[in-house]
């Protein structure tokens, strides 16, 4: 069974909440703050319910230029949140656990980037994690843990899985929400229009065979570098441009698609023109004038219809993955019109990641869920579990603690 807020006396009680706060920065200072948001409502309800909350949350790689602490992060939490917010220099030492002992009821701390220790690059079965250092040596200052970092649940990181093996593990709001919109999508209006595109081939074919293998899906519209996939299957001649992108991203993807056209080539859509850039310019390209020298970057008017069209009539749309290359606005003509298509169906779906960048960059408003992963909605809508919450899932202990104990 998965524990949740409503199952949790938060009152006095001392709780690791794992969140997902990895965000673009910008000199040191987030540049975007939708994934902080994302986890206000869980962090409020919780605060002000007199709990005493230690935030773990990860920021960046190591060598890469967002690679930071969460100083930032704190501050901006101490703006948003009504409700003291202050930073810690280290996440499970001495310093950290008399912090966190120190903290008062409603009051919050944000310990320092999980992925400062290189525990937390390694991924291990709930038992094992419970036994890191990370988690061995902060789980005697908590009487629970809630997860809401739903983004990395598909991974098995110490700070992901190894908690609940020690306390008692709940499910935070963000968490409990995208399980039940995500996890209950055979249930959903239909027909089921998954609109599939984006560079992450493999991934969108994983999808693709899944959820018409299943019957989850009525129709899958594809585009992107996963459109140009399937045209090549289909033995469109794009170009060597557009041919070298799609290999490049994997030397199978070809022949998977092609398989998925034997298969259920009646469900799928492929697209009806490309968008090039020539002299500088965009310029829309019917298939019968293919090849071109230069890489497909967008689909084109007459695909967008077509789709549209499809989209129209949809109960169900769930997008993952944009249709072009949206950074460049002449190739983000594709992807906006694509998106409010599905955006007018009777309940529409988002993926997290890029797709869920793209909508803001593009303004794009509208959808009944906006994820909050990529990777982890990704693993839903293939059918596969998700270790940060299969663990939260089994009964590691007997009983919850009594509120304060």
């Amino acid at each position: 069974m998965l524990r949740t807020l409503a199952d949790l006396d938060a009152s006095g009680t001392t709780l690791g909440v794992r969140v997902d706060i990895n965000s673009p920065l910008d000199g040191g200072q987030l540049a975007d703050d939708s994934r902080v948001r994302a986890h206000l409502d869980t962090l409020s309800e919780l605060l002000d319910r007199d709990a005493r909350v230690a935030v773990l949350a990860h920021q960046g790689r190591p060598g890469g230029d967002e690679f930071a602490d969460l100083s930032s992060h704190a501050d901006h939490l101490g703006e948003l949140l009504d409700h003291p917010v202050d930073h810690c220099d280290a996440t499970f030492t001495a310093a950290a656990r008399d912090q966190v002992d120190a903290l008062e009821d409603g009051e919050c701390v944000v310990l320092e980037n999980t992925r400062f220790y290189s525990e937390e690059y390694m991924e291990f079965d709930p038992e094992v994690a419970a036994e890191t250092f990370l988690v061995r040596k902060l789980a005697p200052a908590l009487d629970a843990y809630v997860n809401d970092a739903f983004a990395a649940a598909h991974r098995s990181q110490p700070s992901l899985v190894g908690f609940p093996v020690l306390v008692p593990g709940y499910a935070g709001r963000v968490m409990e929400q995208e399980l039940e919109v995500l996890g209950s999508i055979e249930s959903s209006p239909e027909p089921r229009v998954y609109a599939l595109g984006g560079a992450k081939v493999v991934d969108s074919l994983d999808v693709a065979r899944s959820v018409l293998e299943r019957d989850l899906a009525d129709h899958v519209l594809v585009s992107g570098v996963v459109g140009n996939a399937f045209l090549l299957a289909d033995g469109v001649q794009l170009g060597a441009a557009s041919a070298h992108v799609v290999n490049e991203r994997s030397n199978r993807a070809v022949k998977r698609a092609g398989d998925l056209l034997d298969d259920f080539g009646s469900r799928i859509r492929l697209p009806r023109d490309v968008a090039v850039e020539q002299d500088g310019e965009r310029a829309e390209l019917d298939l019968r004038d293919l090849p071109s020298e230069n890489a497909a970057m967008d689909i084109g008017a007459k695909t967008v219809a077509a789709y549209a069209e499809v989209l129209d009539d949809a109960g169900t749309a769930i997008c993952n993955g944009p249709a072009g290359v949206f950074e460049e606005e002449p190739f983000a003509t594709g992807t906006r019109d694509l998106f409010e298509a599905a955006a007018r169906a009777e309940h529409s779906i988002v993926g997290g990641g890029d797709t869920a960048a793209a909508l803001r960059a593009l303004g794009v408003e509208g959808f009944d869920h906006v994820s909050t992963g990529g990777g982890a909605a990704l693993r839903m809508l293939t059918g596969e579990q998700l270790p940060a919450v299969e663990v939260l899932r089994e009964d590691w202990h007997e009983t919850p603690p009594d509120a304060g104990a």
